[in-house]
């Protein structure tokens, strides 16, 4: 080569090439694998989430809905027969009278007398807040109308209505264990202007017989499958109507009684009581205020020489040891204040102590029920276990303290 001669071009570098190599298709389609796997692993982490964290939050809705229907229950309930704490005839309500009754009563959604119902129950006590406890000064029917008080022990200083206000309700009670509910619609002096929340009837109830503020509150299973309700219900007795809890599938109510019949505690002369173990005391021989024979009365007949004798019989086997009050204890009588009065009831139900129940709540969404059966009372749409919530029950005994007091 000559000196200044050129190199030859076919032995230069190519100038602004470069040689850029892109992926082959196996590549890519390893690559779209990893990306796929990683994407479907990332969304069933996330769906697994979302389905944990909507069956959490309905079983806890479930759990929720169980325990606001049990405290409502337990708070009635265990007050049940509360009664006055003040005049002569101060004591328990359910001595003289029936607190706890297997069905509903009021001025509406009423059960017939004498019925029993597993889901429903009412019950019956005297306010514990309040001083408006007095008598009747005449005699009053079991209707709307006017009643006159007789102020005694522990009424309000300077009250001529013993504390009785417009708004309360009350309840007229007597020694022949008939009872009736009123609300107070006005108060003038001594009288008060009783609107009837029960319907009426031809019960006269004498002058002393006890009015005191008082509630009834009754609790039932309301089932209508076609608009998807199962809700349990409170009513006061009077107008209010309204669910406790939603989808409540199962609710019953079960009874437990004293074993003895009533007993006869002090002379029936006695200007105090308690006069009975339970139960209204006896009339005089010669009176005769109800259906019963004179000088008997639903718990009390008499006996060859004229003396008070239990008209119950003793159930159980022995001991003191509660029993069982079911359907066929507790429609078949004797009734009181008698089988006429159109607000009848077993006198068996003055021998309770104690309420049992049982309640079952299920989840508000069809998606998280699987098959009917012993998980589900009633059936959803899931067929997946995983995204099951299944129904939730519990059972609670309670006792009321002023149905049990002596024992």
């Amino acid at each position: 080569m000559k000196r200044g001669s050129s190199p030859s071009r076919c032995a230069r570098p190519a100038e602004g090439r470069s040689r850029e190599r892109g992926f082959s298709l196996p590549e890519l389609l390893v690559g779209a694998c990893i990306s796929l796997s990683a994407a479907a692993g990332a969304a069933a982490v996330v769906g697994a989430l979302q389905l944990r964290f909507s069956t959490d939050s309905e079983r806890t809705d479930v759990v929720q809905r169980v325990r606001a229907a049990v405290d409502s229950m337990e708070r009635d309930l265990s007050r049940a027969g509360l009664g006055p704490y003040q005049g002569a005839s101060a004591g328990a309500l359910g001595l003289p009278v029936a607190a706890v009754f297997p069905f509903r009563q009021g001025a509406s959604s009423a059960d017939p007398p004498g019925l029993f119902r597993s889901d429903a129950v009412t019950v019956l006590y005297v306010s514990d807040r309040t001083a408006a406890q007095a008598s009747l000064a005449q005699p009053l029917a079991a209707r709307s109308g006017a009643a006159v008080v007789v102020p005694g022990p522990g009424c309000p200083v300077g009250s001529a209505s013993c504390g009785f206000a417009a708004g309360m309700d009350v309840v007229v009670f007597d020694d022949t264990g008939a009872y009736d509910m009123f609300r107070v619609q006005s108060v003038t002096g001594a009288s008060l202007d009783l609107r009837h929340t029960m319907p009426d009837t031809g019960q006269i109830y004498p002058a002393g017989a006890r009015i005191a503020e008082a509630a009834s509150h009754t609790y039932f299973l309301k089932s209508d499958p076609p608009s998807d309700t199962f809700q349990l219900v409170h009513y006061d007795g009077v107008a209010s109507e309204a669910p406790v809890s939603d989808h409540i599938v199962g609710l019953a109510f079960e009874y437990f009684g004293d074993p003895e019949p009533p007993a006869v505690l002090a002379p029936l002369d006695d200007p105090r009581g308690p006069w009975t173990t339970y139960g209204p005391r006896p009339p005089p021989r010669t009176t005769q205020p109800t259906a019963y024979p004179s000088g008997e009365n639903c718990a009390f007949r008499l006996d060859a020489v004229g003396a008070p004798v239990p008209r119950l019989d003793r159930l159980g086997s022995g001991g003191s040891t509660l029993v069982p009050l079911g359907a066929a204890e507790l429609t078949d009588g004797p009734w009181c204040p008698d089988g006429s009065n159109p607000h009848r009831y077993d006198a068996d139900l003055l021998r309770v102590r104690r309420i049992g129940v049982t309640l079952r709540a299920e989840s508000a969404l069809s998606a998280l029920r699987g098959p009917a059966g012993v998980l589900f009372t009633r059936g959803g749409t899931s067929r997946a276990a995983g995204r099951w919530v299944p129904d939730q029950e519990i059972r609670f005994d309670v006792s009321p303290a002023n149905l049990n007091r002596g024992r």
